[in-house]
C-alpha cells in the first residue's frame, strides 16, 4: 500500500517528488480523483480549495476529476474513482468526511483499490487514514464540533496525524499544546507543518518536509 498524507497538499518539490516516486509513472499519464466532501461544511470561503485545486492542475495529470460521494450515487462515484490512479482525499471536517465514506460505501472499496491505486491525503484525508480518531482532538486544535466520540476510520496506518502546525489559522496547533494531547491518543503521533507529508510505501514510513514537524509517542 502506498500513501502520501499531506497537512496541505502538493505545496511544494519535495512532497511532489514523494508522489512521482510512488507512482513511477509521468504525471501525464495518470488521471487524479479529488475527493472534495470534507469541505463541504466548513465555512466561510473555499480559496483554499481552489488552490489546491489549481496545484493539481499544475502537475499536468493526464485528468484531474472532481467527485464529492455525498452529493451523487454509488452508480456515478465509483467507475469514475476506479478509472483514477490517485485518489485525493481533500480537506474540512474530519468527521464528516469519515461519516460520508461509511455511508456511500466507499471504505469497503478502498482495500482492493489501494493494492493498485495510491492514496493521497490533505489535512482531513490524512487524519482519516487512521485506526481511530477522537473529536476532542480535533475540537481542541482546529475548532471542530467536540461530541466526545471516537470513531472508526480507514485503519491504513498505525499512526494519527495533526496537520497545520505553527498555522496562523489554529492557534492551538502549536508543539507545547501537542505534547500535552498526544500521550492520550495511544499511538505514533506526527505533526505536520503545511510543508510537510508522511510518505508510506509497503512497511516504510518517511517524513517529507521543508518546514517543522515533529513525532510523538
Amino acid at each position: 500500500m502506498k500513501l502520501l498524507l499531506t497537512s496541505a497538499g502538493l505545496v511544494n518539490q519535495p512532497i511532489i517528488d514523494a508522489l512521482a516516486d510512488l507512482v513511477q509513472k509521468p504525471f501525464k499519464e495518470l488521471k487524479l480523483a479529488f475527493i472534495p466532501t470534507a469541505a463541504n461544511v466548513e465555512p466561510d470561503g473555499k480559496e483554499w480549495l481552489i488552490d489546491d485545486l489549481n496545484n493539481c492542475k499544475k502537475l499536468n495529470f493526464k485528468q484531474v476529476d472532481i467527485i464529492d460521494i455525498s452529493a451523487v450515487s454509488k452508480a456515478i462515484w465509483q467507475p469514475r474513482l476506479e478509472l483514477a490512479d490517485i485518489l485525493f482525499f481533500g480537506g474540512g471536517n474530519t468527521h464528516y468526511l469519515m461519516s460520508w465514506i461509511e455511508k456511500s460505501s466507499l471504505k469497503a472499496l478502498l482495500t482492493d483499490w489501494l493494492k493498485t491505486k495510491i492514496y493521497l491525503g490533505l489535512s482531513a484525508g490524512s487524519e482519516i487514514a487512521c485506526r481511530k480518531r477522537s473529536d476532542k482532538y480535533n475540537a481542541h486544535f482546529f475548532g471542530e464540533p467536540n461530541n466526545n466520540k471516537e470513531y472508526e476510520c480507514l485503519g491504513l496506518v498505525n499512526f494519527q496525524i495533526i496537520p497545520h502546525l505553527n498555522s496562523p489559522y489554529f492557534p492551538n496547533d502549536r508543539l507545547p499544546r501537542i505534547a500535552q494531547i498526544a500521550p492520550e491518543m495511544k499511538t505514533p503521533v506526527y505533526a505536520l507543518d503545511d510543508n510537510s507529508a508522511v510518505k508510506v510505501d509497503g512497511d516504510k514510513v518517511e517524513i517529507i518536509s521543508t518546514g517543522a514537524w515533529q513525532k510523538f509517542n
